[in-house]
This record gives structure tokens, C-alpha cells and sequence, in this order.
């Protein structure tokens, strides 16, 4: 083969492929734009199903503005996702892990619920957004009802923050302790590993999160870059588990490589004219 050959053969190494249901957000902090760069960063191919656009009002206190995608748009692109790498494909990598980031509606809950039933995905890491703020609050909470109801049963792998695991697991969390025994009813509840977030709600001068899966419970820990959350974080630790889960890592270390990821990006955070920093993905390199 000459070397104008060479140059010319593709490369045959394929990385994995992981979708990210979620919602658009418009400063590029977190949804699936933090998603994605986070899939990019960790050495897969990402692709991103919308379910709505959110934005800020900077005009209302910076206020979120939630506008849903149309129902039958969501299914078209869960459609054409899986039609180009679901396991009937013939893509020589099978898209068998997603990422379900925030849905919004009880109708988009029943539409991605009823593609994942019938996708073939062996990892459904769920990052269980229960509240936006641009919500009518009667409509947040049926969400909130149809999402434990109809997604959270077929996770494997869930990553609440310090509400979402106060509301999954039904117990306050006020300390490392309560932290663990919340991580542990929410696996009791669902069945999946769970990576519970304290991170700075927590007193101390670590930030702290508690992986369980059923068999092993490990407190994750590093010290704390400010006393305030930062935009981005939990989408990105999200997606990190994703990535390193369709790579074919076990849980557990899934767990530790995305908390280490996102603990660079707080340290590296990009500041902006809104009043909070969002994570940096390109600061872990």
C-alpha cells in the first residue's frame, strides 16, 4: 500500500455510540449541550434527541422559560436515532446506552418510555430533573409522578441530586449518613446503581456523592470548588457515567471517572454575564 494509499483508508476504529434525551439549553451550560461535549470529551460519538428548549430570562431574575418540543418531533427523532444505530441497524456499533436528561411533560415521558421499552438498551442512565422553574407547578409535579412511574423503572443507573434524592428516596438528607441511606432506597425503590449527589448542600469541606448498586457502597469525595453549584455539573456527570458505561466499564468506575471529570470542569469553570458559572468540559485535559 503507498502512503497515498494509506492516507486515504479510513480509519475502522469505531467508538461508541450514546444518545442523550434532554432538553436544550441556551447559554451551552448544560442539557444537551453539556452532554454532548461531555460524550466528545470521553471518547464517544453523541447524538442528542431534544424534548424542549429552555432558556433564561435575564430580564426575571434569570428565571427559566420552557417551551416542549412536539410530540410527534420527539418520536421522529427517536425513530431515525435508533433506525441508524439501533440494534437492527447493521451500524457496526450498536447504540444500546442512552442518557434521559429532562423531559418536561407527562406526554414526553410516555413517548421516550415507549421507545426505550422497545430500543434494546442495555444502560439507561437517568438523571432525574424533576423541577424547571418556568413550570406551572401542578404540571411540575405530574411530571415529577409520570417520571417515576414510567422512566425511573427502566433505569439501571440514576443520578439524583441532593432534592431529586430527597423526593426518590422520600427521606430528608441532611449529612453524609442520610446521604447513604438515601442512595440505598433509591436502588430498593428502582433496582438500578445509584450515584446520589450531596456535592456543596452538604456541610463540610468535601463534596461528597454515594454510589450504590446493591453490592458495593462507596463514598466518592473531593474538596469543594466554592459553595456554589455550578450550571452543567449534573448533566455532565450524567453523560460522564454514560460514556464510560458504553465503553464497558463497570459501574463503580463509571462512578469515579465521571465524579474526577466533573471536579476538573467546577475548577475550570467558564464565568459569563448570568449570575452562575457553568462547568467546563475541556477542563479536564
Amino acid at each position: 500500500m503507498t502512503t497515498a494509499e494509506a492516507a486515504a483508508t479510513p480509519d475502522r476504529t469505531t467508538p461508541a455510540v450514546v444518545l442523550t434525551i434532554a432538553g436544550s439549553e441556551a447559554t451551552g451550560g448544560a442539557g444537551a449541550q453539556a452532554d454532548l461535549k461531555t460524550f466528545q470529551e470521553l471518547g464517544v460519538f453523541g447524538i442528542a434527541n431534544l424534548t424542549c428548549i429552555v432558556s433564561f430570562d435575564p430580564s426575571d431574575s434569570w428565571n427559566h422559560r420552557f417551551v416542549p418540543v412536539d410530540q410527534e418531533v420527539i418520536a421522529h427523532q427517536l425513530e431515525a436515532t435508533t433506525a441508524a444505530y439501533g440494534a437492527a441497524s447493521g451500524a457496526p456499533s450498536v447504540l444500546d446506552t442512552v442518557k434521559i436528561g429532562m423531559l418536561g411533560s407527562p406526554a414526553t415521558i410516555e413517548t421516550v418510555a415507549s421507545a426505550l421499552a422497545g430500543g434494546g438498551f442495555t444502560n439507561v442512565v437517568l438523571d432525574p430533573v424533576l423541577i424547571c422553574k418556568g413550570q406551572e407547578p401542578g404540571h411540575a409535579l405530574d411530571t415529577d409522578q409520570a417520571l417515576k412511574a414510567q422512566i425511573l423503572p427502566l433505569a439501571t443507573f440514576v443520578t439524583p441530586n441532593h432534592f431529586e434524592a430527597e423526593s426518590l428516596s422520600g427521606l430528608e438528607i441532611t449529612d453524609l449518613d442520610s446521604l447513604k441511606a438515601a442512595a440505598i432506597r433509591i436502588h430498593e425503590i428502582s433496582g438500578a446503581a445509584v450515584l446520589a449527589k450531596g456535592g456543596v448542600r452538604l456541610a463540610g469541606p468535601d463534596a461528597v456523592d454515594v454510589f450504590y448498586d446493591g453490592e458495593t457502597l462507596e463514598v466518592l469525595s473531593a474538596p469543594k470548588v466554592g459553595e456554589v453549584a455550578v450550571s452543567g455539573a449534573g448533566c455532565s456527570l450524567a453523560a460522564a457515567v454514560t460514556a464510560e458505561l458504553a465503553k464497558g466499564a463497570a459501574p463503580v468506575e463509571a462512578a469515579r471517572t465521571a465524579k474526577a471529570f466533573v471536579t476538573a470542569g467546577i475548577r475550570n469553570r467558564v464565568a459569563s454575564g448570568a449570575p452562575f458559572d457553568a462547568l467546563w468540559q475541556g477542563g479536564a485535559v
